[in-house]
């Protein structure tokens, strides 16, 4: 795919921007934008194949944080951006611990400036499965689609002239998120090329393990705390939102887990001779589940929503000035109705919630037998919001399964245990949690990054108090006492985390626009 696009530049980058050239010119005359967006905007029209070629090419490189080998290969890509780039003092940042995928650190020290800004992005992906994603697409062998794959071809090479912004590239990390730090690479480059004045210190920090967690996040930024000092981080990841609009947002859920397993005979039985008589897990495990939550989907758990800090004056009007798109979504997601009813969505999102990630107990399908399993098992996904404590809220589960009567243990039961409790249920606590976070939307450099967007966009801009996704910003605040403010580009059907995953190109390009306008704000 590279190598096309290298022929097709040889002979076609003239022709391309002369004919973008002309149609952004029509385009634009009654937008009223910053004069440097539009600039920028010109720029990126004529540097559209380059930034694809070098993002494709980065694309390519396995991300998975647990593949020591191909994370190093892509933490020395970003570096090779970054020095591309002129971007000073480039360097790794380890953890203390053995074999962390470090994060990559760079810096531009800016005359006479007298705060800073840290732009993060993470270059690390979730797991892969290759036979889940559509028949000619692979993970890490990167293509251009004319559109949503199941409606379109594949683009061998762009065709007259011109990419065009409902295009999409699949691959794992295309939009989450590869595509942050290619955005905040070539927002600065833009920034250069186009000598926009910057008022702003500023510093990169690109991340190799949030996908898993972020566990050793903590431990890399206590022991470069000096070097991260900052006013504010501005993280680069997740979606706009979903009517295309651009999005600010002030907080992230914290998030934790639990894996459930129920117990049933230690043989699976045949279920004629001994069903109505052995308990069966999978029902047990149904019941249990169901007892989490009532029919409209609230947590029933005594104590879920106790702790949950209220939403201030300023935040309350934020999410009802946001754009009601439950409608929208209900069509495009096949959904007769949703949970929490009377709440829309960014309502329900600023609210605890409890998900079942996933379930197991016998088989279906072709693989059906009549039989009784011996376990079934549930990962729960525990979404937090400030003044949840993430430890805290998983024992509020724990204490629940405890007193539907059963008897907790850590690991797998014993003889003795069997013949002794009623029912047993191993609970393991995901380790790798963390607690909400949220920043003031009335903080004055808050402002000036809400002021920043907005010149980007003829749109209005959608102020989230909090993002329905999790991201360890509350390790930034503990360790560093950092302000975050997240500002987000990739297309909200992006498929992050699952398979077919892809970015718009429209929005990458927009992306690079909206960053710049950051890096480039005002004092």
């Amino acid at each position: 795919m590279v190598c096309t696009l290298n022929k097709w530049l040889m002979t076609q980058v003239l022709k391309t921007t002369v004919l973008l050239l002309i149609s952004v010119a029509t385009a634009q005359k009654s937008i009223a934008q910053s004069g440097e967006t539009l600039k920028v905007r010109n720029y990126v029209t004529t540097q559209q194949g380059a930034i694809v070629q070098e993002f494709m090419s980065f694309l390519a490189i396995p991300n998975v944080a647990s593949d020591t080998a191909n994370i190093r290969r892509n933490a020395r890509f970003i570096m090779d951006m970054m020095k591309k780039r002129n971007i000073a003092n480039v360097q790794l940042l380890p953890g203390k611990s053995a074999g962390v995928p470090p994060a990559v650190y760079g810096e531009v020290k800016v005359p006479r400036a007298k705060q800073t800004l840290i732009f993060y992005a993470h270059y690390d992906g979730q797991p892969v499965n290759p036979a889940q994603w559509a028949a000619g697409l692979s993970p890490f062998a990167p293509k251009l689609f004319g559109g949503t794959y199941d409606q379109s071809k594949p683009v061998e090479s762009p065709i007259a002239g011109a990419f065009q912004p409902e295009w999409r590239i699949y691959g794992r990390g295309a939009s989450d998120d590869k595509a942050g730090v290619m955005a905040i690479l070539q927002a600065y480059e833009a920034i250069v090329r186009n000598k926009i004045k910057l008022n702003y210190n500023l510093k990169f920090f690109f991340e190799g393990e949030e996908e898993a967690g972020s566990p050793h996040l903590a431990e890399i930024l206590q022991q470069h705390a000096a070097l991260l000092s900052s006013d504010l981080w501005v993280i680069c990841d997740g979606p706009v939102h979903q009517t295309g609009k651009k999005v600010v947002s002030f907080g992230v859920r914290g998030d934790a887990h639990l894996d459930v397993t129920v117990y049933g005979p230690k043989r699976p039985l045949h279920s004629g001779h001994y069903g109505n008589w052995a308990p069966n897990p999978a029902m047990m495990m149904a019941q249990l589940l169901a007892s989490m939550k009532d029919a409209d989907g609230r947590v029933t758990i005594p104590g879920f929503y106790d702790d949950v800090t209220p939403l201030s004056a300023t935040e309350l009007k934020a999410i009802q000035d946001i754009p009601d798109i439950d409608s929208q979504m209900r069509e495009e997601l096949g959904l007769g109705w949703t949970e929490n009813k009377g709440k829309r969505l960014n309502e329900a999102i600023s609210m605890p919630s409890l998900n079942i990630n996933g379930m197991q107990s016998g088989n279906v399908g072709k693989m059906a037998s009549n039989q009784i399993p011996t376990t079934a098992t549930a990962v729960l996904d525990l979404r937090l919001v400030l003044g949840n404590d993430w430890k805290r809220q998983q024992q509020k589960v724990v204490d629940h399964i405890q007193a539907q009567g059963y008897t907790v243990i850590d690991h797998e039961p014993t003889d003795e245990e069997r013949g002794r409790y009623t029912k047993l249920a191993r609970v393991l606590r995901g380790e790798d949690g963390y607690n909400a976070q949220r920043t003031s939307m009335d903080m004055p450099i808050a402002r000036k990054v809400v002021d920043a967007v907005k010149s980007t966009t003829a749109d209005a801009v959608v102020l989230l108090p909090t993002s329905g996704g999790s991201l360890p910003l509350f390790v930034f605040k503990q360790y560093l006492e950092a302000k975050t403010i997240t500002v987000p580009i990739a297309n909200h059907d992006n498929n992050q985390h699952a398979e077919n995953e892809n970015i718009r190109l429209n929005n990458l390009f927009t992306g690079i626009e909206t960053i710049v306008g950051v890096m480039g704000m005002k004092e």
